[in-house]
């Protein structure tokens, strides 16, 4: 891949300057000028298409020139069932910043998205709906929030990311595998079982791919949903958060009836959740991760709420 610095421009004086260091598809790249609450900022998105080294580059020569730095395509921690689970080898790359704050989105999905599934039950009314949630370990709000709401719902974690065709109909088992299973998954890489570079873009039918046409809804990662999709999704609902122009063409192309971001779109784009953790501790001026009380309070402060989009 070229250079990813290679005329990269910081932000204009007055102005905050989030960058999201991305191990996905340097395609999806974006740079997006905003203003909120008075305030004007820059958000950006670089993708290294699977290539840690660069990510840690990245993360080196931009760090204390930026005020947040997001982590996109993988995780740094994990939050499920009240515990906190931390991949060490993102935890490796992470270190390579040692002034900006890293934010991976793990703290904001857990309140974000518990909040945009109750916002939307007038909508849907989940107990009439049956939802695939491809991978719900590394969005548990969203998974609780689903289940306290009434829906029948399959979690395919161990469909999706450990190719064993077991549905998680509930939420009791699904905190159990996550206690079992997530000790071990997060000393592995997180690329064995989530895409990064290239195979965000690519598509595989197989165990998996009888549950989409059971649901009524596909919730979750965007590169998990489009990943394991058959061709033909008409009627379907999505519930996701990161999407590009391409995404919506890609939607549409299949037959996606109705596609619901958890957040309103910033510019040209709907950004990842680590993207939008960054924003709200540069909003904040604070130089770390922020309490659920105060993103409730940003995310309300900001107005967020779901987007719906009739496809």
């Amino acid at each position: 891949m070229s250079d990813p610095l290679s005329g990269w421009q910081p932000a204009p004086a007055g102005f905050k300057h989030v960058v999201s260091v991305s191990l996905g598809n340097s395609g999806r790249n974006a740079r997006e000028e905003i203003n909120v609450l008075g305030q004007p900022f820059i958000l950006e998105r670089i993708g290294t298409d699977g290539d840690s080294a660069q990510a840690a580059r990245l993360f080196r020569e931009l760090d204390g020139r930026v005020d947040a730095f997001g982590l996109g395509g993988a995780d740094l921690y994990v939050i499920a069932g009240g515990r906190r689970y931390t991949f060490g080898n993102v935890k490796k790359l992470v270190a390579n910043a040692k002034i900006t704050p890293v934010l991976d989105g793990s703290g904001l999905k857990n309140t974000l998205e518990r909040e945009a599934v109750a916002q939307l039950d007038p909508l849907l009314d989940w107990r009439t709906q049956r939802v695939l949630m491809v991978s719900a370990v590394d969005r548990f709000g969203m998974a609780e929030a689903l289940a306290e709401h009434g829906a029948d719902v399959v979690y395919g974690d161990l469909i999706f990311g450990l190719n064993i065709d077991r549905p998680i109909r509930n939420i009791g088992t699904l905190r159990q595998v996550a206690r079992l299973a997530l000790p071990v998954l997060t000393t592995l890489p997180q690329d064995w079982f989530y895409p990064t570079g290239d195979k965000q873009e690519q598509s595989v039918e197989g165990k998996g791919t009888r549950y989409y046409t059971w649901a009524d809804v596909l919730a979750g990662d965007t590169h998990y949903v489009k990943r394991y999709a058959p061709r033909d999704l008409r009627g379907k609902t999505v519930l996701t958060q990161t999407i590009t122009e391409a995404d919506r063409q890609w939607m549409q192309k299949r037959g996606v009836t109705r596609l619901i971001t958890t957040t309103p779109r910033m510019g040209k784009r709907n950004f990842a959740t680590n993207v939008l953790e960054a924003f709200f501790v540069a909003l904040s001026g604070k130089r770390g991760a922020l309490s659920e009380e105060e993103y409730r309070h940003y995310i309300g402060a900001v107005g967020f709420k779901p987007e719906v989009n009739e496809l």
